[in-house]
């Protein structure tokens, strides 16, 4: 009687949870008719078949959906939108599988045990560390998107999919900026996510989270959901000491996020992809209810570039800004120009050194995140207009290049490229040197030989003043093979020294 009472128990609350359809309204959210661009948020140029476009906006998946039958019973009640998105959504949702290399060094347990202080003794060891990320395909031809942060440093990448397949991918391209990676799979005809706008949520709106946490403790392939919402938006995130970029204009949710959702999809209630998951706030390494999502249409955009250059063309405006002096309470509102690049955008446009500029292409800077947010999705070639106080109308300027993209490439041993030092250099690369040649391209091996990196500035050879690439080029041709070489280069406005012994 006991045990027949507690299964009674048990289907009734099952039957109250189920008839109560606290979910099922929320797939008022618009729905995108597949195979139509929208001019408005074009995803891809050149890799347009590759990469899908953003598609238009159309009647919600509730409203096609709605059941003729209003009193369906309680199989009707369980198939919620959020049930509805979760199989649209998971059969092109995998796990990534990363191995680095990790050095340890061996201590000698007879010092351990006997002594309280000193260096540690025994020989440095390498082994292999496995780590566990998400990602989601956008092309059946074998295009998986991830952050940056998931595949970083890897020396082998797996990716599992849901079904418990394995494929070895590689990793196309990856930016740290925007925490945004590509990889790529030899396999085809592979399910894809269908494709949202973030542009679109509205805060309190019902979103889903898509990956493996903790995925290393759990032997099932297939991908968990987390349901919460839409915390807030255009949320900006300052770094840590361990990241390397900035999250700008994130998506805030309340679903939960853990240790291996990191890439996995974030998802409206229709079953659209919205943004991909990057990263939480959390005391404990577990999620607190503060977890940031890049919204979808920058993820897109960086793939984009990723794919067709192999890495990220940002356009430049030639303006660099600051906060305005803060208040008692640390807070600044508003944003004022700290300097202008001659012969840039800004400097034809007239903007000048103080100037307090208030809003970008109609969007209101409060602090210098703002703008870094607005630069971030600019492009080449794309229209800006600037608000200023005390500037009567708009200012009007058209974005460029980077001027380190514009420079010419002087090769040197075939596998260090460099440029030579500009003002707009400078002041894109935020360097204080005054003259000195750029790294701009290295091989792995030249890196790990010479000690250089991407973006060191070769300021001297020995005791002789680098003023250009090809002033560096000249003296390192007239320096004999096998002398001893000091390099003395800027790197993170600090002075490093490299020794090396040239060889020919």
């Amino acid at each position: 009687m006991r045990a027949s009472t507690r299964s009674t128990i048990v289907l009734l609350a099952i039957l109250s949870v189920g008839s109560a359809g606290l979910l099922a309204g929320c797939g008022g959210e618009e729905s995108l008719r597949a195979g139509e661009a929208d001019p408005g948020s074009q995803a891809s140029r050149a890799f347009a078949q590759t990469l899908p476009s953003l598609p238009e906006k159309s009647p919600s998946l509730s409203e096609q959906q709605e059941r003729s039958d209003a009193g369906g019973g309680l199989s009707d009640s369980r198939e919620t939108a959020i049930v509805r998105a979760a199989e649209r959504v998971s059969p092109s949702v995998v796990a990534v599988n990363v191995l680095r290399t990790r050095q340890v060094q061996a201590r000698d347990p007879f010092w351990d045990d006997f002594f309280f202080f000193g260096p540690p003794r025994g020989r440095i060891t390498t082994h292999p560390v496995p780590s566990l990320g998400s990602g989601f395909v956008v092309a059946p031809s074998g295009i998986i998107l991830t952050n940056e942060h998931v595949v970083r440093d890897a020396e082998r990448i797996l990716v599992t999919f849901p079904d418990g397949g394995d494929a070895e991918a590689e990793l196309v391209g990856a930016d740290a900026a925007t925490d945004v990676a590509v990889l790529r799979v030899s396999e085809t005809d592979l399910p894809t996510v269908p494709l949202g706008h973030a542009s679109d949520l509205r805060i309190g709106e019902w979103v889903i989270a898509f990956g493996n946490p903790f995925g290393q403790l759990l032997s099932n392939p297939e991908p968990t959901v987390t349901v919460g919402v839409t915390s807030a938006l255009n949320r900006h995130i300052v770094p840590s000491q361990e990241d390397r970029g900035f999250y700008l204009d994130m998506i805030q949710t309340d679903a939960a996020i853990n240790p291996g959702n990191s890439g996995g999809p974030l998802v409206n209630a229709s079953g659209e992809v919205v943004g991909m998951n990057a990263s939480i706030f959390s005391r404990g390494g577990g999620s607190e209810g503060l977890g940031f999502a890049i919204p979808i249409e920058r993820v897109l955009r960086i793939a984009d570039d990723l794919l067709e250059f192999g890495e990220v063309r940002r356009a430049w405006t030639g303006v660099d800004v600051e906060p305005e002096e803060a208040d008692g309470f640390g807070r600044t509102r508003g944003v004022r120009v700290a300097r202008v690049s001659s012969g840039s955008p800004a400097d034809r446009a007239g903007i000048r050194e103080g100037d307090r500029l208030t809003g970008a292409n109609g969007r209101r800077l409060r602090t210098p995140l703002d703008f870094e947010a607005f630069l971030l999705d600019l492009r080449a070639g794309d229209s800006v207009s600037l608000t200023a106080d005390d500037r009567p109308g708009e200012i009007r300027m058209t974005a460029e290049d980077l001027p380190s993209l514009r420079a010419e490439r002087i090769r040197v041993f075939e596998d260090l490229e460099l440029i030579s030092l500009t003002s707009a250099i400078r002041s894109e690369r935020d360097v204080e040197s005054e003259s000195g040649a750029l790294v701009s391209g290295i091989s792995p091996e030249l890196q790990r030989i010479l000690g250089l990196q991407e973006g060191d500035v070769i300021v001297a050879l020995n005791n002789r003043r680098v003023q250009s690439a090809e002033d560096l080029a000249r003296v390192l041709d007239q320096v004999p093979a096998g002398s001893r070489v000091r390099l003395y280069l800027e790197r993170n406005r600090g002075l490093v020294a490299r020794d090396f012994v040239l060889g020919r």
